[in-house]
Parts: structure tokens; sequence; C-alpha cells
């Protein structure tokens, strides 16, 4: 049994899209459950005159920090990096360091989730580079982007019906991401069909390849 787990999310939502459930049932059990966000969030709508730059990240860190809450994880374990949205390449060192920081101060034995290396979203790619050859934890990948894609040799925990109900209105409540803005007609926001595939009867984690 792990006594720490790291969640490394690419940008705020991204730690409920991939282990909503997963988090829910290690705080359940007694397992710190921690949270990095590494970006800030603001590349989803870059063109909204009602929502700049300032009030859309802390909409985002708002909406992580109340879904989290909810499954037992408080805003002092939940730390936002605050990294430029679609830049992360750019800052790789930057984001190793960081991440590197966080998983030496967990208790072992501890285990981190990024995103996978074959992610479609290039910071997403970034994260789960940044954490690749970390050692002295078990590292697993969740797959984003494409919503619904299959990692090669992963093992799929099973949701129950309440589970999945849960993470779907987690997903909904990112109200930023799911359609509440509409004054950007370049702007992000999640389909039906996309939250469905999100909070699919299964969470899906692979392990990590150094």
């Amino acid at each position: 049994m792990i006594r720490s787990l790291l969640v490394v999310a690419p940008h705020p939502d991204d730690e409920t899209i991939g282990a909503h459930a997963l988090m829910a049932r290690l705080r359940r059990r007694g397992v710190a459950v921690q949270v990095v966000i590494v970006s800030d969030g603001a590349g989803s709508h870059r063109n909204s005159p009602r929502w700049p730059v300032q009030r859309l990240v802390h909409e985002r860190q708002r909406e992580s920090r109340r879904v989290l809450r909810r499954i037992g994880i408080g805003a002092g374990e939940v730390r936002f990096l605050g990294l430029p949205d679609g830049e992360l390449l750019a800052h790789g060192p930057l984001v190793r360091r960081a991440i590197g920081r966080q998983i030496r101060r967990l208790a072992r034995p501890a285990m981190v989730l990024t995103p996978s290396l074959q992610d479609d979203h290039p910071d997403h790619r970034v994260v789960a580079a940044a954490v690749r050859r970390q050692g002295g934890v078990r590292r697993l990948t969740y797959p984003v982007w494409p919503a619904g894609q299959r990692l090669p040799g992963a093992r799929p925990i099973r949701l129950s019906g309440q589970e999945r109900l849960m993470k779907c209105r987690a997903i909904r409540n990112y109200h930023t991401q799911t359609g509440r803005i509409t004054d950007d007609p370049s702007g992000f926001a999640m389909t039906a069909r996309q939250i469905a595939a999100f909070s699919r009867p299964q969470e899906v984690f692979a392990e990590a390849r150094a």
C-alpha cells in the first residue's frame, strides 16, 4: 500500500479527467494525495473580453480547488506552478525541477501520475517527460487527449455507477471549460461526447517507461 500519491496535471481539470475516482478511493483509505497543476490554464480563451487572463486563471484555480475539496483534498495539498499554457516546451527544465522537488518530498512508498508521452497535447508530453526519469517512486500515466484514448499495456480500474456519476459531475463543474465562457468564438469548450468519454466506466493507467 502506498503512503502518498502525487497527481501531476498540465492544466486545471486534467487531474480530475485522469484520476478523480482513484484519488477519492485513496483518500478514503488514508493515503496523502497531492496535486500539482503545471500551467496557468489561460490558453483556453485568449480572446474573451469578459475573461481576461488574470480573471480566467483565478477561476480555473478555484474550480480545481472546489472539485478536489469534495473528495477530501484540501487547498494546502494543491499547488499551481502558473507556467504559460501552451508554452511548456520552452520551460522544460523549470517543469522538471519543480516536479522533482515535489516528488522528493513525498512519503514513501509513493506513486506519481502524469499524462502519457503519446498524448496529443504538447504540454502534456512535456509534463510526462519531466517525470520520466524521476526515481524512487512508482510512475503511472493516464490518458487525456484524445478523449477516450487507449494506452498500450494499460490496466483499467472499474468505476462504480456512483463513482462515474460523481466524476461526470466533477468534470462539468469546471464551468470555464464546459460552456460558461461564450464571448470567445475560438475558445475551448468540452462537447457532450468528450465529457462522456472522460467519465467512462473505468479509469486507465499504464506503467511509465523510463
